[in-house]
């Protein structure tokens, strides 16, 4: 004797037990109950649509994320200091009224370097995951669509880029330009980006270009084009955003990472250049975290933005996490704490089946 929950005519075991009707996909019924609602409508078809906004980890991911972007936009107006100015006066002085996280040894506002930094940072990371993220979506849903020979050949370049380290390369290119700028990195992290994006789309693309509703397309007459553009690409949805997502957060890290070896344009200030003066100057010795620690918090509070959206994205998607996430609420009053790889099932207390 031990309580079950059929499902679409199969009988599941349950993983939690409550004293409350039951939750959970669509279509589920508790064996033996009385009331004449499914569970499916309990959850009303308005709660599915506006699941990714409901989600906390999208909404303060999106948050940060805004934050920044309005910084980005009008930090070089806000600023009180230019990032440039000199002040013997103020000379590594600590946070204070007059300088909000203190001052460099050349006595500059750090305050006004990071907010003008700001854009310098999303500019990078945006534009090569804009651009990482076009070439992925071209070379691999046309290499899964398409097959035949232009399939190998693009899957051999897919290839072949993956194993190019992007790092390493974008050092050298800049080392041997003279006056290496943003877009040098744009283009190096870009070109070096796709590739992972572009295998993962290849393969879910091979997976659909031969299901039902394509082959009922092709069947109508519908142009490749069309088929791409209004069957296959809304059904991958999800898979490019996370890669235009994880490209941003490579790049961002990239762009930093060079700002501070001193590869990249030190005239172009952003959160990794104020890396770079702080540890040339010594303040990591001289305990001066107002100069190193904000920068980093930055850094940190941007990737863990993008982060979250990506979770946000992954639940909204995922049936399984969608049905756990819009019944959290429920779900933590009956003292349930769902893991990652459960689906949590709820059945009536005292109904039994042989």
């Amino acid at each position: 004797m031990s309580d079950t929950v059929e499902t679409s005519g199969s009988v599941l075991e349950p993983t939690a037990r409550a004293t409350t009707p039951p939750i959970g996909a669509q279509g589920a019924t508790t064996t033996g109950s009385s009331s004449p609602r499914s569970t499916s409508e309990d959850v009303m078809p308005k709660r599915v649509r506006l699941v990714f906004l409901r989600n906390a980890k999208s909404l303060v991911g999106i948050a940060i994320l805004l934050f920044f972007t309005l910084v980005a936009i009008i930090g070089p107006w806000v600023a009180p200091y230019s990032p440039d100015d000199i002040d013997p006066a103020a000379s590594m002085s600590a946070p204070s009224p007059t300088h909000w996280l203190g001052a460099t040894q050349l006595g500059q506002d750090i305050f006004s370097q990071l907010v003008v930094g700001t854009r310098g940072v999303m500019v990078v990371g945006f534009t090569a995951g804009i651009i990482a993220t076009c070439l992925a979506v071209i070379i691999g849903v046309s290499a899964g669509y398409f097959g035949g020979w232009g399939d190998e050949i693009l899957s051999m370049l897919s290839n072949i880029f993956l194993v190019i380290p992007a790092l390493p390369l974008i050092i050298i290119v800049t080392s041997m330009m003279e006056h290496p700028t943003s877009w040098t990195v744009i283009l190096v992290i870009a070109l070096t980006g796709w590739a992972w994006g572009a295998r993962v789309l290849r393969s879910q693309t091979l997976s659909l270009a031969h299901r039902d509703f394509v082959e009922a397309a092709r069947a109508n007459g519908e142009r490749s084009w069309r088929i791409i553009f209004f069957e296959i690409m809304p059904n991958l949805t999800a898979i490019i955003a996370s890669t235009f997502i994880n490209t941003v957060v490579a790049a961002v890290l990239s762009e930093v990472m060079l700002a501070f070896i001193g590869v990249a344009s030190l005239s172009d200030w952003n959160w990794g250049t104020i890396l770079y003066w702080a540890q040339s100057s010594g303040a990591f010795q001289q305990g001066a975290w107002w100069w190193f620690v904000p920068a980093g918090l930055c850094v940190a509070l941007l990737g863990m933005s993008l982060a979250l959206v990506n979770f946000g994205i992954d639940e909204f998607v995922n049936p399984r996490l969608r049905n756990t996430g819009m019944n959290a609420g429920r779900l933590r009053k009956l003292g349930i704490r769902p893991r990652v790889g459960f689906t949590p099932v709820v059945v009536t207390k005292g109904r039994a089946s042989k």
